[in-house]
C-alpha cells in the first residue's frame, strides 16, 4: 500500500504541478498571487487520503464533500493536462522542424495565455458533459443462440451489472438509476461481476435494502472484484449477501436445471495470500457439460486451459477506460476492453463498461451500462 500511495501521489502531484506551471506562465503569477492556487492543488493531491481519514473519524458529510470536489478535480486536471500536452507537442514539432530547416517558425505557435485557455475551456466543457454522461445508464442488449438452452426456456434473460462502486459518491440516486434499467430488462437472473462496493464501506445498509427490491425469478449471483478486498472482505461479503446475492467464490452450481453459473474470486486476493487459490479448470469440470455454462470473473482475463469449458464469460473491471483517452492505456493491460468477443470453441466473452464510476464522477465516451444477455434456443 505504501508503494502504491507513493507512486499515485508522485504521478498525481506531477499532473497538478504541470497544471500550476501552465497557469503561472499564462498569467505571469508572482509567488504571492500563485500561492493560494498552489495550496489548493496540494490539498487536491491528498484528498483521497483526507477522504478516508474523515470517514474513519465519522465525518461522513465532510468526506462526501471532499470526495466529490477532489475526484471531480481529478477528472478536470486529467483533461486539462491531456490537452495541454498536445499543444506542447505541437510547439516541440515547430521547434524541431525549424531546427532542421534552420528557419524560425515560432510565429505559428500559440502564446502562453492561449495555450492555457484552450485546454481550460476543453476540460470544463468535457468535465460537465462527462458528469451527465456518468448518470445516463444505457442498457446493452446481447442475444446468444445456443442449443444448450431448452426450447421451453428460450429467451432466458441474464442481466449483468458491474463496477457500481457504491460508496461516498455513488449513492441512492445513482443506484436507483441503475436499477431502473435492471427492472426494465425484466431479468430472470441478475449478476454482479465485482466492485459492487468501493473502498469506503461505512453506512451502506440502506443501499443493500434498495438492491433487495430486485428479485429475479432464478436468483442473483455475484463474484468479488478488487475493491471488495480494498474495502475489507468481510464487510463486502456481508453487504453483498444482505443485498440478496449468492456469492460464488471458486465454485459453481446449476440453476433450476437450466444453466450452470460458476464464479471465481478476483486474483488480487491470491496475490495477498500468496496461494494458488481454487482451480478454475476444476470448478468448470465439476459442472454438468450438457448445460449452458456462464463463468463470472471480475477481470476480463482468459485462461487458455478453460476456453471450451464455458460458453460465456462475463467480466467488467476496465470501465472501458471511463475517461477518454485513458481507454487507450487500459487496452495495454486488457486488449478486450469492452463489448462482446467471439472466442474459440464456440465460447463468448462479454466485458461490461461498468454501471457506476470510480474516482472522478465523470465518464467520457464510455457511458455506464447495464447488460441484458438473452439466451435463445437454437436447434442443433
Amino acid at each position: 500500500m505504501i508503494i502504491f500511495l507513493t507512486i499515485f501521489l508522485s504521478l498525481y502531484g506531477g499532473l497538478n504541478l504541470y497544471g500550476f506551471l501552465k497557469v503561472k506562465n499564462a498569467f505571469s503569477l508572482s509567488f504571492g498571487t500563485g500561492l493560494p492556487l498552489l495550496i489548493f492543488m496540494i490539498i487536491m493531491v491528498f484528498v483521497p487520503i483526507l477522504v478516508r481519514l474523515s470517514e474513519r473519524q465519522g465525518f461522513e458529510a465532510i468526506a462526501r464533500l471532499l470526495a466529490f470536489i477532489g475526484y471531480f478535480w481529478m477528472g478536470l486536471i486529467f483533461f486539462f493536462v491531456s490537452a495541454a500536452l498536445l499543444i506542447d507537442i505541437y510547439h516541440f514539432l515547430i521547434y524541431l522542424v525549424g531546427l532542421i530547416l534552420q528557419r524560425d517558425f515560432t510565429g505559428i505557435g500559440l502564446s502562453p495565455r492561449i495555450s492555457f485557455f484552450i485546454p481550460f475551456v476543453l476540460c470544463v466543457a468535457i468535465g460537465l458533459y462527462g458528469y451527465f454522461e456518468a448518470i445516463r445508464v444505457k442498457t446493452e442488449h446481447v442475444t446468444i443462440r445456443t442449443s444448450k438452452i431448452p426450447e421451453s426456456a428460450s429467451g432466458l434473460r441474464i442481466v449483468q451489472i458491474s463496477d457500481v462502486h457504491l460508496g461516498l459518491i455513488v449513492r441512492e440516486t445513482r443506484l436507483k438509476r441503475i436499477l431502473e434499467q435492471v427492472k426494465a430488462s425484466d431479468p430472470d437472473i441478475l449478476i454482479s461481476t465485482g466492485d459492487l462496493v468501493d473502498s469506503q464501506m461505512d453506512d451502506l445498509l440502506g443501499l443493500a435494502a434498495i438492491l433487495q427490491e430486485v428479485k429475479p425469478k432464478y436468483g442473483k449471483f455475484a463474484v468479488t472484484g478488487n475493491h471488495e478486498f480494498y474495502a475489507g472482505l468481510e464487510l463486502s461479503l456481508d453487504f453483498t449477501q444482505k443485498a440478496g446475492f449468492t456469492l460464488l467464490r471458486g465454485e459453481g452450481l446449476t440453476v433450476s436445471g437450466l444453466i450452470n453459473i460458476a464464479g471465481m474470486d478476483d486474483p488480487g486476493d491470491r496475490r495477498r495470500k500468496k496461494s494458488p487459490g481454487v482451480s478454475e479448470r476444476a470448478v468448470l469440470y465439476s459442472l454438468p457439460r450438457n448445460y449452458f455454462t456462464i463463468l463470472l470473473k471480475h477481470r476480463p482475463l482468459l485462461n487458455k486451459e478453460t476456453i471450451g469449458l464455458f460458453d460465456l464469460q462475463l467480466s467488467g473491471h476496465t470501465h472501458k477506460g471511463q475517461i477518454f483517452p485513458w481507454n487507450l492505456i487500459t487496452r495495454l493491460s486488457f486488449p478486450k476492453v469492452a463489448g462482446l468477443f467471439n472466442l474459440q470453441n464456440n465460447a463468448y466473452l462479454y466485458v461490461n463498461r461498468g454501471s457506476g464510476t470510480w474516482g472522478p464522477p465523470i465518464r467520457f465516451l464510455s457511458p455506464p451500462e447495464v447488460t441484458l444477455i438473452e439466451l435463445v434456443h437454437e436447434g442443433k
